[in-house]
């Protein structure tokens, strides 16, 4: 059995369908781990959904900030963006079936066995691995209930923009679903800069790389990530623990498989050829 976890695929299903291929993946044998954004941008959700679902128990997908938009626009007023590309999803016979299938998707999958945790973005530098499954729970469980409809009209916003355990209601759960699935930089104090995306090096000088922060209460665990297309793949990175994925398919790069039950680890990645972004 080998174990692979992959990065943002967002509707790429054409390259994912190659990466599987050049991995060698077997479904009865074999399992995946998905960074989150599966969807979206791409020119081929759907398939993407399908596929993913379709392997069942042995894909592991956390969400993403394109999966939850999804959920918000097909479940709320929240309408679609000029840059979406979600029509196929919200218009598929299979909609309610792929969309209750993604709600009941996790924030945070961890393995302690191969002591590796999967999230979409990044974890406060205060959070533990224990506390942020506890807190990504919270979220899940929201997601999961008959509650899940007034949560997408609370979901977005940069605010609250400190961590308390105080935090209470739909500002907490603000807080932590940005947290798992949008932060890229934050202050030594752990304040999120949501609307800083550039690579190490472009932030104003007061933010840094999540996993940098040497007090990071999640440092001694290896974590998977994706959601930073622009954040270059770098050997420093395996000092810190983390091990980014989304290497920026959707933009023209690559689609990156990391076979994480190897030692050592071993990468394959496929070249995207060209951009599939709309706004390109």
């Amino acid at each position: 059995m080998a174990v692979y976890a992959i990065g943002d695929v967002q509707g790429c299903y054409n390259e994912l369908k190659q990466l599987l291929e050049t991995i060698r993946y077997n479904s009865d044998e074999d399992r995946l781990w998905f960074t989150g954004d599966l969807v979206n941008r791409g020119p081929d959700s759907l398939d993407t959904l399908r596929l993913v679902r379709s392997f069942g128990d042995s894909a592991i997908t956390v969400l993403g900030n394109h999966d939850l938009h999804l959920l918000a626009i097909a479940f709320s007023d929240r309408k679609p963006g000029r840059k979406d590309t979600l029509k196929q999803v919200l218009e598929a016979p299979d909609r309610d079936e792929l969309l209750d299938w993604l709600r009941s998707l996790p924030l945070m999958h961890t393995d302690q066995d191969l002591g590796f945790s999967l999230v979409h973005a990044g974890l406060h530098p205060d959070w533990s691995i224990s506390k942020a499954q506890s807190l990504a729970r919270e979220v899940e469980a929201v997601l999961r209930s008959n509650d899940h409809t007034a949560y997408y009209k609370h979901m977005y916003g940069d605010k609250p923009r400190n961590w308390s355990d105080k935090l209470s209601g739909w500002p907490r759960l603000r807080f932590i679903t940005n947290t798992f699935t949008r932060l890229r930089y934050c202050t030594e104090t752990g304040i999120p800069g949501l609307d800083v995306k550039g690579p190490p090096g472009t932030q104003p000088p007061n933010m840094h790389p999540w996993f940098e922060l040497r007090h990071r209460a999640s440092r001694e665990q290896r974590i998977l990530f994706g959601h930073w297309s622009t954040l270059p793949v770098s050997s420093n990175h395996a000092a810190c623990n983390v091990y980014p994925l989304d290497t920026g398919c959707l933009w023209g790069g690559k689609l990156t498989a990391l076979r994480i039950d190897a030692v050592p680890l071993e990468t394959t990645r496929i070249s995207c050829p060209e951009s599939r972004h709309p706004g390109n």
